[in-house]
């Protein structure tokens, strides 16, 4: 097998007080979102999350997933499912489509993060990271032509773990990795399932503190979303108002932003239309979804509309915009425990599909960006209906798109809410309203 010589998170900062400085207090997650928002998130009532107890509860909850999976331990490359379980950066949207980085859990709770060469002091501040290594990238980019014997090289370094950690005939759950990996591993006598079913069900239900966290997130996006309601002005582009969304978010600890979709009058309809060149008129609707990875890297998605400039809404505006409102408070009555999701498929309302433009579902989850389930429409329910039902401490959004399909504007809105023991709580309460 491989037979690389392992090290603790320790070994890997290398005796230098540079890399030892790098790793504790200089790390950008050691030094938080900073004394200015975080005192504004105390004087808004808000508590800060307990970062060691959230890294814990999450290596807890795929420790459990793994338990009820019967897998003896889980591979991810996906770079959210790693920062889930070691709450560790780097270069989070480059290593999407590099595998330059990857993590290992094994049933009994042991932590391996590889990371980029160079990188491995980056783990140094999380106590539920055991080891770190430096990485074995095999994409086509990173090893070239190499490929396939750059995989027999990572393939044999995972053998090994997995011999260590797990026994004979173990049970793997992958999230994701080449074709090549795949076949590598199991020859080497290793049968693998579905790590995105584990992690995803591991990440369903928000911990204490993740929700926490999800609230001082939810704060400084809408504070953001507050400095774009001023400041919007006809004459502007639509990508000059995405910008300070933007600006906004990183200014606030905020990560990254997974969409561009905001978009003005004409192309608010039919929706899904990214930020252009196009220039805002007075009058025109502006409508927008987040999509933003914020503070502590948890995703806040909600969905605004507004009227551009000083003329009054039109009635047909009007009415779209509060059929839009009714649609998001209505379904959102239904994020109650115990609900199953065929009841929120055919139980919530939506106008009429053959009079008005709908979005993609009515209802999805989320935690570090867009997390299981989706809520599909009545008319998916035998392709895409789930058989399950909502929890204690899971998180969705309620959403609505309403574009007439005769023609004129759409409006987009949305709204974050945890299911609680009495019900929906709202965690995102920035206005609804069409006029800013």
């Amino acid at each position: 097998m491989g037979g690389r010589i392992r090290r603790s998170v320790q070994e890997a900062l290398d005796g230098t007080p540079e890399a030892a400085r790098a790793a504790g207090e200089l790390h950008h997650l050691a030094i938080g979102p900073g004394a200015e928002l975080e005192a504004e998130w105390l004087a808004a009532g808000l508590q800060l999350p307990d970062l060691p107890a959230m890294r814990q509860y999450r290596v807890d909850r795929t420790v459990a997933m793994l338990d009820r999976y019967g897998y003896d331990g889980v591979l991810v490359m996906d770079p959210m499912n790693i920062r889930y379980v070691s709450d560790t950066t780097n270069m989070q949207v480059w290593v999407m489509h590099n595998g330059a980085r990857y993590a290992f859990v094994s049933a009994d709770g042991h932590v391996i993060v590889w990371d980029y060469e160079g990188c491995e002091f980056l783990s140094g501040h999380s106590h539920v990271v055991d080891e770190v290594r430096p990485a074995i990238g095999s994409t086509y980019f990173l090893a070239g032509p190499n490929y396939e014997r750059v995989t027999r090289r990572w393939a044999d370094e995972l053998l090994d773990v997995i011999a260590e950690h797990c026994g004979d005939s173990p049970r793997i759950a992958v999230d994701q990795c080449s074709y090549l990996g795949y076949k590598a591993l199991e020859q080497g006598g290793v049968t693998i399932g579905n790590g995105q079913e584990v992690m995803e069900e591991a990440r369903k239900i928000k911990g204490p503190d993740e929700i926490i966290a999800m609230r001082c997130a939810a704060h400084a996006c809408q504070a953001t979303m507050a400095e774009m309601q001023q400041k919007m002005r006809p004459g502007m582009t639509e990508r000059a108002i995405w910008a300070m969304l933007h600006e906004g978010n990183i200014r606030r600890a905020g990560e990254w932003i997974e969409t561009q979709i905001l978009a003005s009058g004409p192309r608010t309809n039919p929706w899904f239309q990214e930020a252009s060149s196009r220039v805002v008129e007075n009058g025109d609707i502006v409508a927008y979804d987040t999509d933003l990875v914020g503070a502590y890297g948890m995703m806040i998605d909600i969905s605004r509309t507004w009227v551009c400039g000083d003329r009054e809404p039109t009635a047909e505006q009007r009415r779209i915009f509060d059929m839009a409102d009714e649609m998001v408070k209505t379904n959102a009555e239904l994020l109650t425990p115990g609900r199953s999701f065929r009841e929120l498929t055919f139980d919530s309302v939506m106008p009429p599909r053959d009079e008005y433009r709908h979005y993609s579902v009515k209802f999805h989850g989320v935690g570090q960006c867009d997390e299981y389930p989706d809520i599909y429409h009545p008319w998916a329910w035998d392709e895409w209906g789930i058989e399950d039902h909502l929890e204690v401490g899971m998180v969705l959004t309620s959403e609505s798109y309403i574009g007439s399909r005769h023609g004129g504007e759409g409006v987009k809105l949305e709204d974050q809410y945890l299911v609680t023991e009495t019900g929906p709580e709202l965690l995102t309460d920035f206005p609804i309203s069409l006029v800013p």
